[in-house]
């Protein structure tokens, strides 16, 4: 595993599921980890699980869709930790509907929160970044912004967005040694695919080449990699981390 002594990381959406995983692979490999989340309590709950690994914990409640939290959580994590090296934008939410049953309201939420609020958030650290002319930006998109998903018109179109942004961002932010990635999960295993019936699982798992949902720990070490030192010429790069369900 990377080495993250002493560095400082944001993960968003870092209380529960694959954020939480993201944000305990980095406190293991030695780093001071900020999250944030909609929820206190569940904010409370994930800190006591990062805190036996030794580094610096802190938590604040933020809504990544408005910018005046994403500048506030930034400013009081370099408070916290003294500094900023790593973000991962991680925070997203779904609304699922066939198109021609969507209402705006559930397109702008899904919007606001996964694509503006990875837009928000990168703008507030890139603050820091550019002062230290060093960091670095992961964004986790996934494989249906990639390949498109009926029933996800929103879902799609924010993650396909933030795809667009990875690339755009690694170009604008290059000169600044801000490398910017993207990681693009497939089905992953949460209480959400285990709850779906036998006969959907076995569907989804016929149609990935692993034969296996990804484990959360799965994309944590891809998003480890990408803000190591080992991908140290990286940037702009979408991995995609599905089994060879898309390619």
């Amino acid at each position: 595993m990377a080495d993250f002594k002493g560095k400082n990381i944001i993960v968003t959406g870092g209380s529960r599921g694959i954020g939480l995983n993201i944000a305990q692979a980095f406190a293991q490999a030695g780093a001071n980890v900020a999250i944030c989340a909609t929820n206190e309590s569940s904010l409370a709950v994930a800190a006591e699980t990062l805190q036996p690994f030794g580094g610096k914990v802190y938590t604040q409640v933020v809504n990544v869709a408005n910018p005046a939290d994403c500048d506030d959580f930034v400013t009081k994590t370099v408070q916290a930790f003294g500094s900023l090296d790593v973000l991962v934008n991680n925070a997203g939410i779904t609304k699922d509907n066939l198109t021609v049953r969507m209402n705006e309201a559930d397109w702008d939420a899904v919007i606001d929160v996964n694509l503006k609020g990875t837009f928000f958030m990168s703008k507030a650290a890139l603050k820091v970044m550019f002062k230290k002319r060093t960091g670095n930006i992961v964004n986790i998109s996934s494989v249906v912004g990639e390949m498109g998903n009926a029933g996800q018109a929103n879902y799609v179109a924010s993650k396909a967005g933030i795809i667009g942004l990875t690339k755009t961002f690694a170009k604008e932010f290059g000169s600044r040694q801000v490398r910017v990635n993207a990681v693009t999960p497939g089905f992953v295993q949460t209480a959400m695919t285990d709850a779906l019936p036998e006969d959907v699982k076995t569907k989804a798992l016929d149609s990935i080449a692993l034969k296996r949902f990804a484990t959360a720990q799965d994309i944590a070490k891809a998003v480890l990699f990408l803000a190591s030192e080992d991908a140290s010429y990286i940037t702009g790069h979408v991995l995609a981390v599905n089994g060879g369900l898309y390619m």
